[in-house]
């Protein structure tokens, strides 16, 4: 049976026509589903005799159930989700500086084939894309577990699992059932897509016309470095990649993160601050800089290690004194191994019990 999570507005407005319902109900019935976190109950005026019953019974509402949950001493909540098929998928709930609010990540793919060498989620591979419902479903995970923290979802991030340009039809999707007033409410302003620079994607993303924000993994200020943590680097050159940038912000008039984890000894040096100041110029960008969660000997057989907190400040008093707008992501969930792919792969890797 097809869960709920996979219907759009118009499919369940479809089904329930052809159920002998009236079709005005399907926002109702998805709008209350979205808010109660993925939960079937009926709420405020009462639905047709029967509708929910047989919604209950003919759409399973979950595409993904809960296999493993972790809770880190700073309040994140690591969630794996084990798919209709057996396989299984991470999503991150993160505390905001507000008591009342958090943020979530989630993933597009199951594993990643962009073999990012310093990525935890790299090592298990690639085995296939999600579904809309699939995305969604964490959505819903996410928003179920805020609410019994007494806090409110308030952004999400694709920065989970995978690369979300290689999956972007079913992104896209589960963007427009999560953002949307009529289903799931969170705003456009709220979603943020992040890509290791796939500039085909980007375009994509572009024409979409969806009022999202973009975030863009460089993690090196030249491309010879870049290439040897990201092999999507030998495909898209940086100049490239800032060109495509370029055009979604000024087609959507938001500026653009510019993701880029620090790592001792590879480009944490204030040279590298400098390049990376000249790569962004005087663009309207924002350079968010991200402490480095261990996850042992990469593909490469390279045991990357954090930059120091001296190193990690000087290189970011570098970016500034160039007027770049550069500021550190707080690390979060450290104590649980938050860093995307190290839960599932840790899991994949224990016997059988």
């Amino acid at each position: 049976m097809r869960p709920l999570v996979e219907f759009t507005l118009a499919d369940l407005e479809n089904r329930l026509a052809g159920w002998g319902f009236k079709p005005v109900h399907a926002a109702r019935v998805l709008r209350e589903f979205y808010a109660r976190g993925g939960e079937l109950a009926e709420q405020g005026r009462p639905l047709p005799a029967g509708l929910l019953d047989r919604l209950r019974t003919e759409l399973p509402p979950a595409a993904a159930t809960l296999a493993v949950r972790q809770l880190a001493a700073d309040g994140t909540a690591k969630l794996l989700l084990r798919l209709g098929d057996g396989r299984t998928v991470e999503t991150v709930l993160m505390p905001d500086f507000r008591a009342d609010r958090a943020a979530g990540c989630v993933s597009s793919q199951v594993g990643c084939a962009m073999a990012c060498d310093f990525c935890a989620t790299t090592k298990t591979g690639f085995e296939r894309n999600l579904t809309a419902g699939e995305i969604v479903a964490q959505f819903l995970a996410l928003r179920r577990e805020a609410q019994a923290a007494g806090r409110k979802l308030q952004t999400v991030v694709f920065m989970g699992m995978g690369e979300p340009m290689l999956n972007l039809d079913a992104v896209l999707a589960a963007v427009e059932r999560i953002a949307d007033n009529r289903i799931g409410g969170l705003g456009w302003r709220q979603v943020t897509v992040s890509t290791v620079g796939i500039v085909p994607g980007i375009e994509a993303l572009i024409a979409s016309g969806f009022g999202v924000h973009l975030a863009v993994s460089l993690h090196a200020p030249d491309d010879a470095t870049r290439a040897q943590l990201l092999p999507a680097g030998r495909r898209f050159p940086i100049a490239e990649i800032m060109a495509a940038a370029d055009r979604f912000q000024a087609a959507r008039g938001r500026p653009v993160t510019i993701q880029y984890c620090l790592l001792k000894g590879v480009n944490d040096a204030p040279g590298q601050a400098r390049q990376l100041a000249e790569v962004v110029g005087t663009r309207r960008m924002h350079v968010n800089l991200l402490r480095y969660n261990p996850t042992g000997l990469s593909l490469k057989g390279v045991a990357y290690e954090p930059t120091s907190d001296a190193g990690a400040e000087l290189f970011a008093a570098e970016l500034q004194a160039r007027g770049v707008v550069a500021h550190f992501r707080r690390s979060r969930g450290p104590d649980i191994d938050a860093a995307c792919g190290q839960l599932r792969r840790r899991t994949l890797a224990a016997p059988p019990t």
